[in-house]
């Protein structure tokens, strides 16, 4: 969406600090013996208190409040009773709520408890690569110059970004124009960020996979090589000659 007035960005404002404090409190939450269904309950009590809906469960039918992945698990993990966290497990929580008619999105992958796969620094290339990219989006800046970047920057360190998975905008639904504000420089995609536009940025860092597939849940998607991958978004809105404002930033993302 474009941001018209002070009463939209209110609105926007509103529900980004919301999904961004849920994604914070979810994070705290989080602890060893505990299922992804119960951290999810636990987000989805919050969405209730704030009068908030799931927004992948109001458009997409999705079987949980949130999507949260496990170790090679890349994005839109079902929450499940028999999904127990250990210690040292990778885990990504994506929370994207709808209020009052307006969408927010961000998400983040974290450690639970020691460091047991050795997979930090690739958590923290993926957090320090996707505020390096947001400082560059901007007004009439090509959406493919910010995925090329993103891309250099994981190579880099010596990772990879997956391809088939993207930022895209939101506002008034949960995926709206831009569909594909991908991790690579992608011949397919043209246009540029325009000043007042919402985008969600989302960084898909790997070990080494360039691409995902779908799982037999019909929902889950897994890296083609077995390996990691992590994920961390930002909801922004776009300006003209300063950096965008970044709706979600309570996160710690």
């Amino acid at each position: 969406m474009s941001i018209n007035s002070r009463a939209e960005f209110k609105e926007m404002q509103e529900i980004s600090q919301i999904v961004a404090h849920i994604l914070k409190e979810m994070r705290a939450f989080t602890a060893v013996g505990m299922s992804t269904k119960e951290i999810d309950a636990f987000g989805g009590k919050l969405l209730h208190q704030f009068g908030a809906t799931s927004a992948p469960m109001k458009d997409y039918n999705f079987p949980g409040f949130t999507c949260i992945c496990v170790n090679q698990e890349a994005c839109h993990g079902i929450p499940k009773d028999t999904t127990i966290i250990k210690e040292g497990d990778l885990i990504n929580i994506d929370v994207s709520a709808e209020l009052n008619g307006y969408y927010s999105d961000n998400g983040g992958s974290f450690i639970v408890g020691r460091d047991t796969q050795n997979l930090q620094p690739l958590i923290d290339a993926s957090k320090e690569i996707l505020h390096a990219a947001i400082a560059r989006v901007a007004h009439n800046v090509q959406i493919n110059e910010v995925g090329g970047f993103i891309h250099n920057e994981a190579q880099k360190r010596g990772y990879e970004v997956i391809r088939n998975l993207s930022g895209h905008g939101v506002g008034r639904k949960l995926h709206e124009e831009p569909h594909q504000v991908c991790n690579f420089n992608n011949p397919q995609v043209r246009g540029q960020f325009k000043k007042n536009m919402v985008v969600a940025l989302e960084t898909f860092i790997s070990t080494g996979a360039t691409y995902v597939h779908e799982a037999a849940d019909g929902w889950t998607m897994l890296p083609e090589d077995g390996g990691f991958v992590v994920q961390h978004e930002h909801t922004l809105l776009v300006r003209e000659g300063k950096p965008p404002i970044i709706f979600t930033k309570e996160n710690g993302v």
